[in-house]
């Protein structure tokens, strides 16, 4: 049998996000660099591997390079003007910066925001058809809702547990500004919308639906990652933001973890389901139109005339 070595490095990135998911259990014993890059690399990766199977290496490199200029371009203005996300900080937890911005932060838009567009394609139905008229629009409008809503579970933990970076202002939302979520869908949008006018009409995605599901489970995985999340006891029981208003910490992990169950699980879900009902659709679809005489392998008997 024919062996995949692209399979086997997102397999091994898969354990490795894992890894860095089970690590949030020891936060406070385990250096936060450690954290911070197993949950950033191996998304990072994943999608330079498995985007080169799906859209051919110039087209991942386009999308990368979409999604770094957009992003750090509207990070950096806001950093230093509010908008669109509203005025905030950095730390040093993220690691070495550049302009005020943190490298892994660049890094995390390219991993989710490839995991949440591939979500987004599966949910509109898209995984085997062209990108023209509406679609050109509407779909990257889905994509960045899919990664809002992962921006939505996590950036409070972020912000107020994790002291990744400090909102000047504070927020309606455990000391998070709404114009940060607006800001998200905002510069996702606009990168989706680029390279959705980049595909328009070309057939650069793959006729394989089941290739699919491995962005998906990144998807999952990442919500099923955030009912791990727990609070250092050092931080004790109340954040303050910069305002000096209080929040309890205990809604802040619970708030994550009912965007996860009740958003980004259900997002992944159906994208999962949907998927597999397009990939059974091809294989009948085989079945009906070819001789039994052309079925040449055992697997290929097996899967038209199942047991």
């Amino acid at each position: 049998m024919k062996k995949n070595p692209s399979r086997l490095w997102l397999s091994i990135l898969f354990v490795l996000y894992l890894i860095g998911r089970v690590l949030q259990l020891f936060a406070g014993r385990v250096p936060n660099v450690f954290i911070v890059a197993f949950h950033v690399l191996p998304p990072a990766v994943f999608t330079v591997i498995h985007g080169a199977r799906i859209y051919g290496t110039r087209g991942i490199l386009v999308f990368v390079g979409l999604c770094l200029g957009v992003a750090t371009f509207f990070e950096s203005v806001s950093l230093r003007a509010g908008f669109p996300f509203g005025h905030y900080r950095f730390t040093s937890l993220m690691g070495p910066m550049i302009g005020g911005l943190p490298m892994m932060l660049a890094l995390a838009y390219v991993g989710m925001s490839y995991i949440s567009w591939i979500v987004g394609l599966a949910l509109f139905g898209g995984e085997e058809k062209l990108l023209w008229g509406r679609r050109i629009v509407l779909m990257p409008l889905l994509a960045s809702c899919v990664m809002t809503a992962w921006d939505l579970s996590m950036e409070a933990v972020w912000a107020d547990i994790d002291r990744g970076w400090v909102w000047r202002d504070g927020g309606f939302y455990f000391g998070v500004p709404i114009s940060n979520f607006l800001g998200w869908l905002l510069t996702t949008y606009l990168f989706y919308q680029l390279f959705a006018v980049y595909l328009r009409n070309r057939e650069t995605i793959s006729s394989r639906p089941g290739q699919w599901h491995s962005a998906i489970l990144f998807y999952l995985l990442s919500a099923s990652g955030n009912l791990l999340v727990i609070a250092p006891s050092s931080l004790g029981t109340v954040f303050v933001d910069a305002t000096g208003k209080r929040w309890m910490i205990a809604n802040i992990l619970w708030t994550s973890r009912l965007v996860s169950v009740f958003v980004m699980f259900p997002l992944g879900v159906i994208a999962w389901f949907k998927v597999s009902k397009r990939s059974g659709s091809i294989v009948k679809r085989i079945c009906i139109d070819l001789p039994t005489g052309l079925l040449a392998t055992r697997r290929s008997r097996d899967r038209c005339n199942p047991s």
